[in-house]
């Protein structure tokens, strides 16, 4: 294995899962609205759900996006659709009420599993895995080191997110202050479709 590509890929996740993006921002909102416990299936589903995006894909799927581009294009437009559809949800909700839960309920683990595969965002960071680190080891074990990265720093940095919105509950204490915050988390969602259309 090599140590020096192992350490470079080690920061780029860290950089890719880390930074601002929809999985993040979600995160951040679903803290805030539903509090970490009621958010942790959400978490699961993009640690799991992208994870084995990666082995999917490094393990042969991958080959068939090239064969077919037409199926990433449709991908980019699904998933545009999507995120405005959750920028929507996200912008009207406020904060959930003791013994609320009848229509009102997070993202669910298969929600958040299946929406990595139309997040903008997570195919870059699969595009430069499967690219830029594959010389990290042989195959198979390339993509199992890249895979078990994925499941660790994705799991820090989930529960970091939800944390952070999740703490943010006492401060932000009035039903105006929920949604306003929850308007700007939409907004920051709307903007992160930017990249994907720069190329289109």
């Amino acid at each position: 294995m090599s140590q020096s590509l192992f350490y470079a890929f080690l920061i780029f996740m860290v950089v890719m899962y880390f930074t601002p993006g929809p999985n993040n921002i979600m995160l951040l909102s679903s803290g805030l609205t539903y509090g970490f416990r009621r958010t942790i299936p959400h978490i699961v589903g993009v640690v799991i759900g992208f994870a084995f995006m990666i082995a999917a894909v490094g393990l042969g799927l991958g080959s068939v996006f090239l064969a077919y581009p037409i199926l990433q294009t449709l991908l980019k437009y699904a998933g545009a659709a999507y995120l405005v559809y959750l920028a929507a949800v996200i912008a009207m909700s406020g904060p959930t009420k003791p013994g609320e839960g009848d229509g009102r309920r997070p993202m669910t683990f298969w929600g958040a599993a299946m929406f990595q595969w139309i997040n903008a965002k997570g195919w870059v960071i699969v595009i430069g895995t499967m690219t830029a680190f594959a010389a990290i080891a042989q195959f198979p074990l390339n993509i199992a080191i890249q895979t078990l990265i994925s499941l660790l720093v994705g799991s820090v940095s989930c529960v970091v997110w939800a944390l952070f919105g999740t703490a943010l509950r006492p401060v932000l204490t009035s039903e105006r202050l929920v949604r306003a915050f929850n308007i700007l988390m939409a907004i920051l969602l709307l903007v992160s479709l930017y990249p994907v259309f720069m190329d289109a």
